[in-house]
């Protein structure tokens, strides 16, 4: 996806108070007009919220497309622009009136209209909406016949807007496709940007299924595995090393050589297979064996693949290759356990 020629081409303002609180809503009456200068500018910080975002989603009832509010008022966009003010505003009100958990915050709804988007080699519309929840305090300097006077405002910075969905005017009859961000990700009040206002499913991809099955791999084998066999701290972080090794020299994923490569015993293999079985059961995740490898989600995991042993309040040891070339130990005269560490330079 590539943003460097999209145009921002309608914005419209809304104020979206929290209605359980007994906070307004204020709905503009006419579209923004911003110079064309900071119009390009304020676009690209916009559009580059999306820059990290790879979970892809797409507007869902349970019933049918039909009772989604928000894709119902996309739809009308993207087929009659010049009702842009008319469903912004309509986006706002069903916003105002899902707002109603004690701790979302009330801020500016921006609903803008792009144009141009590059989606693989297709030119596609897209509709954001994004809501600036977290104001910055801002100062002003006017020279002045005693020198400098200073003014303090506070306001939005568009860099640090909470809350954002692109609509992607692609797959219409499937809900069409969104991406999303929410900085406030934890915690019922934040569950309400996609579950209630936007109505959305994750859809299934290269990032879902590689982090995924990255998530999968390591709660077997910090939970599960040492309930199962007699593992040391070393044993789980080495296995931990092999397994975002393997996702970091392959391409594309396939189960049956990940489980030859990485897991080798047997046991373990037949213990993984129940596990991953259950763990999918119960997190409502469709299988797949075989798909392409997503570099992006193997960044992401690679920091929480922790491959390091605590001991104590004294040392940190960290594990990242030869797994031979540490042993752990019991001395019975210190009555304390012990690692020894083979290396041949000191840096």
């Amino acid at each position: 996806m590539d943003f460097s020629n999209a145009t921002l081409n309608r914005l419209a303002v809304h104020y979206v108070g929290n209605k359980n609180n007994q906070q307004p809503l204020l709905l503009s009456k006419k579209e923004q007009s911003p110079d064309k200068e900071y119009l390009e500018k304020f676009s690209q910080i916009l559009l580059g919220k999306f820059s990290n975002c790879f979970e892809r989603y797409s507007f869902h009832h349970t019933s049918s497309l039909d009772y989604n509010e928000v894709y119902n008022f996309s739809a009308a966009i993207f087929g009659e622009p010049e009702t842009f003010l008319e469903q912004s505003s309509q986006i706002a009100s069903h916003l105002y009136e899902v707002s109603l958990h004690p701790k979302i915050k009330p801020g500016e709804l921006y609903v803008t209209h792009f144009g141009d988007i590059m989606v693989g080699d297709r030119t596609v519309e897209g509709i954001g909406l994004f809501k600036a929840e977290t104001k910055s305090l801002f100062v002003e300097l006017d020279p002045s016949d005693t020198g400098l006077d200073v003014y303090m405002k506070e306001g939005l910075e568009p860099s640090r807007i909470d809350k954002g969905c692109l609509v992607l005017n692609t797959d219409r009859e499937k809900g069409f496709e969104l991406i999303i961000f929410d900085n406030a990700s934890k915690g019922d009040e934040a569950q309400y940007w996609k579950d209630k206002f936007l109505g959305v499913l994750v859809n299934q991809n290269e990032f879902l299924h590689t982090h995924g099955f990255l998530t999968l791999t390591k709660n077997y084998v910090t939970k599960h595995l040492p309930d199962q066999f007699e593992v040391t701290k070393t044993d789980q972080i080495d296995l931990l090393n092999r397994s975002m090794d393997y996702f970091k020299s392959h391409d594309h994923f396939d189960k049956a050589e990940f489980e030859e490569t990485v897991l080798h015993h047997e046991g373990i293999i037949d213990s993984f297979r129940k596990f991953d079985e259950q763990y999918r059961q119960n997190n409502a995740i469709g299988a797949a064996d075989q798909f392409e490898i997503s570099p992006q989600a193997v960044k992401k995991q690679s920091k929480v693949f922790k491959s390091v042993i605590k001991l104590d309040r004294n040392f940190h040891i960290y594990v990242h290759g030869d797994r031979d070339l540490i042993e752990r130990g019991f001395d019975e005269a210190q009555k304390k356990y012990f690692y020894k560490i083979w290396f041949d330079v000191e840096k």
